[in-house]
């Protein structure tokens, strides 16, 4: 991307901010009345100050001066700067307060869209793209907008409406001398355009850089355990260091072009301003020219005002770099359209008898890798109070089939029908609630169990808390516990062992009470005499609901009504267990391997 592309998007960005903005007109309004405000008043002091030394001059110069009337406009004047510089300041409190308020609104705002948009975009995107780097975005992004409405835009205001009054007044004094007032201000504006330019590059590498920053971070954190497992405390460090490092080393560039800007913009300043004095002194001593060293003392103090407002444009300067770098980065997340939403005119899933049919279903990963084709012509049916398993090896579309029944993708070929309605023309509140998905990974909230088990259902009755604990064979375990279902969840369930955790994952789902349950791998920590009284107490719950088991352990599904062999995205075998025992195939070799040698053993000890 050049940097003229980079300078065109960059105004797009923050005339859209600019747009969002607007909507809160009152208070844009309110802040302009206090930027009118404290401009008229920070005028008034250069003026004030002119005719105070005009005031002296006089008492110095006339042959009768009549110093008591003097002596009183002195007091008057005096008085008038202190009033003035009072309500200057009350006016500038006003316009800043503003500012900050509007820019915590919108910050506000943007924080409620971008945590919105999470919600509601795909588990695609979420595959594609890293977490620390969302979370970047949804914090220092959204602080570099926030920052730009509250530095940025109303300032702007404030230094337009002061530089350009100020500008009339000092024509018509002098107009001269007004010319060299503003010489400085052709340099300011070029070394605002090169710092622009400078200063957008960089912010985004910054926030990119410190995006994978929070990446490596977020990782060390999930994965502590393991880090400390494998005493790799020393590389982490090192990882940690480099990438910090590089983030420090892009700030130092962006402070540098910063104060590189001030200085050229404060050495133009000074300088014409000191050529404001050379001259305007030289047309005071010039007794022809009716220029007066109150109007010079006046030029003078309007620059000395000035100050502030100069060092305030490189600020500005950057506060527009950031905030068009920030806001293109916040932008790109809030314009994705989810790749799995409602579509026009979807309807509520009605469950008339909840039977599940897949038909002749295709199904590919796209990523960066291309497209990797992960189930092809699958179809089966699965009815209420049948059981469907499906096992097979790694990587042959199990889990994948599963996260298809709830949308959580949508497959490229075939169709998916519960009681006849295809699942793609339905709202995903109405299929997501008639479906519930046990996963392997099991994640587990940091509050307490009860208000884990009820997630999806947060006023749930107690009674119905316990028993879906109960059913999932955590119920006596709970109990135990010195606080019950008041104990508190340590973050992703660390204070649970990995069979609790599952258990609890079985119990939050069954609380819903949906019409199709697909256990995917949900049991694999939990050793085979608790998942056999699981299974015995969801009896009841699955009798009259499809169920759906996927587990690569064979004593899972034993059980099922029918069973499919999953290989290479495809069912390469189905029946009964009785029935693919006899045909001898794959689901016999993966029989033998797994229930043959326990049941050797068994016989072989029970003959000694």
């Amino acid at each position: 991307m050049t940097d003229t592309d980079n300078t065109g998007g960059g105004f797009h960005v923050l005339m859209r901010i600019i747009r969002m903005a607007l909507e809160y007109r009152w208070l844009i309004a309110i802040g302009f009345v206090f930027i009118v405000g404290a401009s008229i008043f920070q005028l008034f002091i250069p003026l004030l100050i002119g005719n105070g030394v005009e005031t002296v001059e006089q008492i110095f110069t006339s042959e009768n001066p009549d110093t008591d009337a003097l002596r009183w406009t002195l007091v008057t004047i005096a008085g008038m700067l202190l009033g003035s510089a009072l309500l200057r300041g009350v006016f500038t409190y006003g316009h800043m307060y503003i500012s900050e308020n509007l820019a915590q609104r919108l910050g506000y705002r943007l924080r409620m869209l971008y945590y919105e948009k999470l919600q509601r975009l795909s588990f695609a995107y979420h595959d594609r793209v890293h977490t620390g780097d969302l979370l970047t975005r949804g914090l220092l992004d959204i602080e570099g907008v926030r920052a730009f409405a509250s530095r940025g835009m109303l300032r702007v205001v404030y230094l337009a409406i002061f530089v350009g009054t100020g500008t009339v007044l000092m024509m018509r004094e002098d107009w001269q001398l007004a010319l060299i007032s503003l010489s400085f201000v052709p340099i300011a504006a070029w070394r605002s355009i090169v710092a622009r330019l400078q200063t957008s590059r960089g912010w985004r590498r910054y926030q990119e850089e410190m995006g994978q920053l929070t990446k490596i971070m977020d990782e060390n954190l999930k994965g502590i355990r393991v880090v400390r497992s494998f005493s790799a405390e020393p590389y982490e460090l090192v990882k940690y260091d480099i990438s910090s490092n590089e983030a420090f080393n892009r700030a130092y560039q962006l402070v540098t072009v910063r104060a590189t800007n001030l200085t050229f913009i404060t050495l133009a300043f000074f300088g014409a301003m000191s050529l404001v004095l050379l001259v305007g002194g030289l047309k005071v001593l010039d007794e022809a020219n009716p220029f007066s060293l109150g109007q010079l003392a006046q030029f003078l103090a309007f620059m000395s005002i000035m100050q502030n407002p100069v060092r305030q444009l490189g600020m500005v300067v950057a506060g527009w770099a950031r905030g068009a770098t920030s806001g293109k980065r916040l932008f790109e997340v809030l314009d994705q359209v989810p790749e799995i939403d409602d579509k026009p005119g979807s309807k509520d899933l009605v469950i008339t008898g909840g039977v599940l049919r897949f038909e002749h279903i295709d199904f590919a990963y796209m990523d960066q890798f291309g497209d990797e084709q992960v189930l092809t012509d699958v179809t089966f049916e699965a009815r209420p109070g049948h059981t469907i398993g499906i096992v097979g090896p790694p990587g042959s579309g199990k889990s994948t089939l599963a996260h298809l029944i709830p949308r959580f993708y949508d497959p490229i070929a075939g169709r998916i029908l519960i009681d006849d309605q295809d699942i793609s023309e339905v709202t995903l509140a109405s299929l997501r609630s008639a479906v519930g998905v046990v996963e392997q990974d099991t994640f587990l909230f940091t509050t307490t169990i009860d208000n884990n088990v009820a997630y999806g259902d947060p006023w749930a009755e107690h009674r119905s808390i316990e028993s879906a604990t109960s059913n999932a064979q955590m119920g006596e375990y709970v109990e135990r516990l010195p606080s019950g279902y008041g104990t508190l969840v340590g973050e992703r369930g660390v204070s649970l062992s990995g069979g609790q955790r599952q258990r609890l994952s079985i119990a939050r789902s069954i609380m819903l009470h949906p019409q199709i349950i697909v256990f995917d791998d949900s049991t694999a920590a939990i050793d085979a005499a608790t998942e056999q009284r699981i299974r015995a107490a969801l009896q009841e719950v699955t009798a009259d609901r499809a169920t759906i088991i996927i587990s690569h352990r064979l004593s899972s599904l034993m059980h099922a009504n029918e069973i499919l062999f999953l290989e290479g995205g495809k069912i390469v075998e189905r029946g009964s267990h009785a029935e693919l025992l006899e045909q001898g195939g794959k689901y016999r070799d993966l029989y033998e391997l797994q229930i043959r040698p326990e049941d050797d053993n068994f016989q072989t000890k029970g003959e000694v």
